[in-house]
């Protein structure tokens, strides 16, 4: 097995340029959820290149893919994540999660055989609200997976992910417009309400558990100054510790909008944008394997600073890990400041530190898989 890590590490390191190049390509062109039409390509073209057999369009979703390689027993499934913010680019640096996945399984493939594997790559489409990963986890993906596993940039290294649930939903007030000088008393004010569901869910705030969060933007709050709104929208999120905790939470959110269409006398509706989110549950193995092979990489996980919260953002692969053994450690890109989700945080997820977290962690995740699938085989 240590040769076989050799073997991996300097498959990496042959592929570095090739994986820069893929990440740098991702970066300067992103796309946001489900429009990921050329991103999806060109990762998928990666793995062809290394002899995988790609099926595009995987499960009827337009840029989701599924590559594979090897007939072990041992399946491994490795996700790549390759949408980008709206107005932010990739900010929360998807383009070096698909080139650490693309070049962790470049790095196992030539090893599969001895090492009885069975690689699969899912290509898994808006993670940024849109829950690809659960559309394809309920047609059928990642059933029977031994290990899933992927890598996620973060200002600093973690190993465990503790993401919150969330449900994300799209909120929208209907009113009837009036002259806002003329005829104001034949109006109903649908900012109004808007603003009236704002207050109560601030006010809510006090009451609401430490592992609880409730945020959102209004997209739609008006034309014009002088008319009555007869129309807003918004997108809301709601976080908590669980499932469970989740949907008590939003029955009280809720009543903080219906407050709004009460008042006002608006009509209220509120639409899923995706399935909820999962917490995630670590498969603990797979977990203690990857910190040792980081470690021994030359990665140093840093237990007590704030950046080091980027574990407990959400995420789709919350729902994977409910279903079969997964893990989802964070590599550090040296950001200082800049935070996921920041413009500064995007220009990060280029250039040198951004390169040596690629090439780490896709080398950790090889060698985690070796790890883990020798300790199966043993059992």
């Amino acid at each position: 097995m240590p040769t076989a890590k050799q073997d991996a590490a300097a498959t990496v390191s042959s592929d570095a340029e090739r994986l820069i190049r893929l990440s740098e390509q991702l970066h300067a062109h992103p796309e946001i959820g489900w429009q990921e039409h050329n991103s999806s390509r060109w990762v998928a073209e990666s793995l062809e290149e290394a002899g995988f057999t790609v099926t595009p369009a995987y499960l009827g979703l337009e840029t989701a893919f599924l590559a594979t390689f090897g007939s072990g027993p041992f399946r491994l499934g490795l996700c790549a994540e390759y949408d980008a913010l709206p107005g932010l680019g990739h900010a929360c640096g998807h383009n070096l999660i698909s080139a650490i996945t693309v070049g962790a399984a470049r790095a196992l493939a030539p090893l599969a055989d001895a090492a009885g594997l069975t690689i699969e790559v899912y290509g898994t489409p808006a993670e940024e609200g849109g829950g690809g990963k659960i559309e394809l986890l309920e047609r059928g993906a990642f059933a029977g997976l031994d290990l899933a596993m992927m890598a996620h940039p973060a200002p600093v290294d973690v190993a465990e992910a503790e993401p919150f649930a969330v449900s994300h939903s799209h909120v929208e007030y209907q009113g009837k417009a009036a002259h806002a000088a003329a005829y104001p008393e034949q109006g109903v004010n649908a900012a109004d309400a808007f603003t009236i569901a704002q207050v109560a869910i601030g006010l809510l705030r006090q009451q609401l558990p430490p592992t609880v969060r409730v945020h959102g933007v209004m997209t739609n709050g008006g034309e014009a100054p002088n008319a009555i709104p007869a129309r807003t929208e918004g997108r809301w999120y709601v976080r908590a510790e669980s499932l469970a905790q989740l949907a008590e939470t939003e029955e009280k959110v809720w009543r903080c909008f219906e407050a709004g269409a009460l008042a006002t006398g608006a009509t209220l509706t509120v639409e899923p944008e995706s399935k909820p989110y999962a917490e995630f549950r670590p498969f603990a193995p797979a977990l203690a394997a990857y910190r040792r092979n980081a470690e021994e990489i030359g990665r140093v996980f840093d237990p007590g600073t704030p950046a080091r919260r980027m574990n407990r953002a959400s995420t789709d692969m919350g729902n994977v890990s409910q279903v079969v053994p997964a893990i989802h450690p964070y590599v550090g890109i040296n950001s200082g400041t800049a935070l996921n989700h920041q413009p500064e945080f995007a220009a990060h997820c280029v250039g040198g530190d951004a390169e040596k977290a690629l090439l780490d962690a896709a080398t950790a995740l090889a060698w985690t898989a070796l790890d883990v699938a020798e300790e199966a085989t043993t059992r």
